[in-house]
């Protein structure tokens, strides 16, 4: 019974911070063959006359336009007209700035349409009380610390998604209790007259009374705490990113690091090798390259396309007793819609550093964000180079929406959608054998079955039942959200 009640306010927290909200998945419109249906010469094209737009109170009209394919005065051919408005659709949708995107088609000449887009705007700001958990995961809170309330961080996370209404986003954190943050981050996507150039910047001050000093040999995160804020780490950031063509994006990055922990963890009580180096303080700067490819009906929550990353970094500059440290990972995703509401999907990640005598803080691998097996969410396997593969074959059940005793001008319901899906993952993960655990160097798989709840905005809470070759199996909780 406690365990229910547990899980019980567990989702009830996770719905309060993120002051849920719901998604539009099915991105289908069968305006182009409503429109169309009388015509049977497959090679005629359709002019398009105007491009219109409708409900952005706050986002620049340039901005959604930037997003589709085509322009006014184009001509499409009748046989893809359908697939070219889905595919807008899907763009504009996956700004992130709307709740809902539709399409509706009016005729204005002999093969001659305009193209009319209405949106829905979401909620672009959002100061939200922050009430944070510091362990690693809900799982880790619940069963390891028994959801002890003392474990966690609180104050506030201002973030306007929306600021100009060029989809630039500022965001503002101030947290203190466990662990101190201020920080703060602006990204401008787009700067120049042809919208494929833009910038970031921010900074930030954290401290924390605990973190991870060491992984044991149980793949168990060991934790530093002197009753004091024994980390402390500084950094600016500044970006430039180019993105030319509507799927794809270049982001070039560099960001300065002070990182100042308390010198008694650098013993070999603790962890000599966490620095690598006696000198309790360390500064480096992180060169980045990312590439990123997004083909997918919904960003967050894709059932049908592709996703791709490619991310190159180089930490330091290579001086002695500096950090030094070149790494390459990157991630592939293929979603299929399978028919009758079924979807299967293929997650493939991989990660090399180099050189491979790393210190701890460069060793992280698995275990930590999204790169983890399955049912192995309690555990960390460090290292320097790791694959990782999982599957995932699921049902759409049911979607209902639920109405509000309120309405807004946003919103007269909340929308939700169930699936019901099963999972397999294996992964593999290297480390020198002085720094290797009990899961390093050896093939790893798991398992199971579970449910995933989507709403606004994107929020994703996963209840998932998995199974791992440690023979520990349970049940896990998972959020995701696009907040």
């Amino acid at each position: 019974m406690g365990f229910l009640q547990k899980i019980y306010q567990c989702c009830l927290l996770f719905f309060i911070v993120t002051s849920a909200t719901a998604q539009n998945i099915d991105i289908s419109t069968g305006a182009a063959d409503k429109l169309l249906a009388g015509l049977k010469d497959s090679s005629a094209k359709i002019a398009i006359n105007q491009i219109n737009i409708t409900g952005n109170k706050r986002t620049k009209a340039y901005i959604i336009l930037r997003e589709v394919q085509f322009k006014s005065g184009d001509s499409l051919l009748v046989t893809t007209l359908n697939t070219e408005l889905q595919n807008a659709r899907q763009q504009v949708y996956n700004t992130n700035l709307f709740n809902e995107v539709k399409i509706e088609l009016s005729t204005t000449a002999a093969n001659e349409i305009d193209v009319n887009f209405l949106v829905k705007e979401r909620w672009y700001i959002f100061p939200i009380p922050k009430f944070q958990l510091i362990d690693r995961n809900i799982n880790e809170w619940l069963q390891k610390y028994n959801a002890d309330l003392e474990r966690v961080v609180y104050g506030i996370k201002f973030t306007h998604y929306n600021l100009t209404g060029r989809r630039d986003l500022l965001r503002l954190i101030f947290l203190n209790g466990f662990t101190r943050n201020i920080s703060f981050t602006y990204n401008q996507p787009f700067v120049n007259k042809k919208l494929t150039h833009g910038f970031s910047f921010g900074g930030g001050f954290i401290e924390n009374r605990e973190h991870i000093y060491k992984t044991g040999y149980d793949n168990k995160p060991l934790l530093f705490n002197n009753g004091d804020y024994s980390r402390k780490n500084i950094y600016v950031t500044t970006g430039y990113t180019i993105r030319k063509n509507i799927l794809q994006s270049h982001s070039f990055n560099v960001t300065y690091n002070h990182l100042q922990v308390n010198d008694s963890l650098l013993d070999k009580v603790y962890n000599a090798n966490y620095f690598n180096s006696s000198k309790p303080i360390q500064n480096y700067v992180d060169f980045s390259y990312t590439y990123q490819y997004v083909n997918a009906n919904n960003a967050m929550y894709p059932l049908k396309g592709v996703t791709a990353m490619v991310k190159v970094l180089k930490r330091g500059l290579g001086f002695s007793g500096d950090v030094d440290m070149f790494f390459l990972e990157g991630n592939f995703n293929k979603y299929w819609p399978l028919g009758k509401e079924w979807f299967g999907s293929i997650n493939a990640s991989a990660k090399t550093t180099l050189p491979f005598n790393q210190p701890y803080i460069n060793q992280r691998a698995m275990g930590y964000g999204e790169q983890y097996l399955r049912g192995m969410e309690l555990y960390v396997v460090d290292g320097v180079a790791y694959g990782l593969l999982r599957s995932t074959l699921k049902k759409k059940l049911y979607t209902f929406n639920f109405p509000l005793p309120f309405k807004t001008k946003k919103y007269s319901s909340i929308p939700f959608s169930f699936f019901a899906k099963t999972y397999a993952d294996v992964g593999y993960n290297y480390n020198k054998k002085q720094f290797a655990t009990n899961l390093n160097n050896k093939l790893l798989y798991s398992g199971g079955f579970g449910i995933d709840i989507l709403t606004l905005y994107d929020i994703n809470l996963r209840v998932e039942y998995s199974f791992n070759q440690l023979g520990k199996n349970g049940l896990f909780l998972q959020a995701q959200s696009g907040l």
